[in-house]
């Protein structure tokens, strides 16, 4: 299962605005949200109705910076699965060529009984 994740680079998620960096480029936490967003949609279809997933480990590089106005991608392929836990490849690319790569975990939950935890 594959997913692909994609966004333009603005001024709304670069690094000054969310804090993670001075420069006006892509934010790490930019590409780690586009990522999570691939995880979870390539499994999405196939979940039980009532469940879904929640990230619980990212390991990633960002390796080049991406200015404003880029068109970035995430692709998430899952790789393994062992019960509940979901492992995928991430990468992340631009028009000129990769910015990231990485793995990520993600756990199957049921939303209500997840939610339920919180009070």
């Amino acid at each position: 299962m594959t997913y692909t994740s994609e966004t333009v680079v603005a001024l709304s998620n670069c690094a000054v605005t969310m804090g993670s960096g001075d420069l006006e480029v892509f934010a790490t936490p930019a590409m780690v949200a586009l990522m999570e967003n691939a995880a979870m949609n390539a499994v999405a279809p196939a979940l039980p109705q009532g469940s879904t997933t929640v990230g619980a480990e990212m390991n990633t590089t960002h390796i080049k910076p991406s200015a404003i106005g880029a068109k970035v991608r995430a692709v998430a392929t899952l790789t393994a699965v062992e019960g509940r836990k979901l492992t995928f490849d991430v990468e992340a690319c631009d028009e000129v060529g990769a910015i990231g790569k990485g793995t990520h975990v993600r756990f199957v939950v049921d939303k209500e009984r997840f939610m339920a935890k919180l009070g």
